[in-house]
């Protein structure tokens, strides 16, 4: 499906980048930008994602006690999600003319497209969470005013932010990526799901978030019921391998080379881990 993109204004040469798309398949405004730090998973809403580069060398410590691992309970945190997800996943020349309304039509694209998936009104996708880690803003101020100002969201009359996301999906696939093969037989395609979108900001990376957003979203689908989860990651992005692999991931199949080059990004692996499932009397 094709979304209208508005042309961007003559001074401002906009591109995404080729293997990293938000949103529904879309042509895309142009925007100058440089690779992110970090990316932990290979897809973006049905996006594709971009390899890595070094982390931070000189990791700040966060106050675990005060970290929240949960899903997304208001539209204001989703927001600010949706804004964590630009922020990391694009790096852009500041520079550039119109560079902030750029970056909130990004953060206004993916918000709707999450919305759209938590609420189950996209087809395919019978069930959506949304699960962010959060910290108080008071823990991330000294860290960086931008972050603050860019992924800030209130509840409970407490100002936040949003340090780190992903999505888990129940569903039979995700556009563009290679398909689980467990469970099987009747039924059991509502048995699966993938998670996607996992993002820590830079700022807090080495932190252990990405583990923490890792652990929630297994509770979170052995509640729904799911016995086989899986997640999607380049073959280059090495620090996503080595989390996944550390949560209990292992490989159960690759996308072949002339499929990663169709679709202009950087070949795929699929990963799998049982889930205990529970039964109730």
């Amino acid at each position: 499906m094709a979304i209208y993109i508005p042309t961007p204004p003559p001074q401002a040469s906009f591109a995404a980048p080729s293997n990293h798309v938000y949103g529904a398949a879309a042509s895309f405004p142009s925007i100058p930008c440089r690779r992110p730090l970090l990316v932990l998973c290979c897809q973006l809403s049905d996006h594709q994602t971009a390899p890595q580069v070094a982390v931070p060398s000189r990791p700040v410590t966060i106050n675990r006690s005060l970290l929240s691992v949960s899903a997304t309970s208001s539209e204001a945190e989703l927001w600010a999600a949706a804004c964590l997800r630009v922020r990391t996943f694009y790096d852009f020349n500041e520079q550039t003319f119109g560079i902030e309304d750029h970056k909130r039509y990004l953060a206004e694209r993916e918000f709707e497209a999450l919305k759209e998936r938590v609420a189950g009104k996209r087809k395919g996708f019978r069930k959506v969470s949304c699960i962010n880690a959060t910290l108080p803003i008071s823990c991330v101020v000294n860290v960086s005013t931008d972050l603050c100002s860019s992924c800030k969201f209130s509840q409970n009359g407490e100002d936040r932010v949003v340090v780190g996301t992903l999505d888990l999906n129940q569903c039979v696939s995700l556009p563009d990526e290679i398909v689980g093969m467990k469970p099987q037989g009747i039924g059991s395609d509502f048995a699966r799901a993938y998670i996607s979108n996992v993002c820590v900001a830079e700022e807090l990376q080495r932190n252990g978030l990405g583990y923490e957003l890792i652990a929630e979203s297994k509770s979170v689908a052995e509640d729904w019921g799911i016995s086989d989860l899986y997640v999607h990651v380049a073959v280059n992005n090495e620090p996503a391998k080595n989390l996944y692999i550390k949560s209990g991931f292992t490989l159960e199949s690759d996308e072949p080379a002339w499929q990663a080059r169709f679709l202009d990004r950087p070949r795929r692996l699929l990963l799998w881990t049982a889930l205990p499932i529970t039964y109730t009397l």
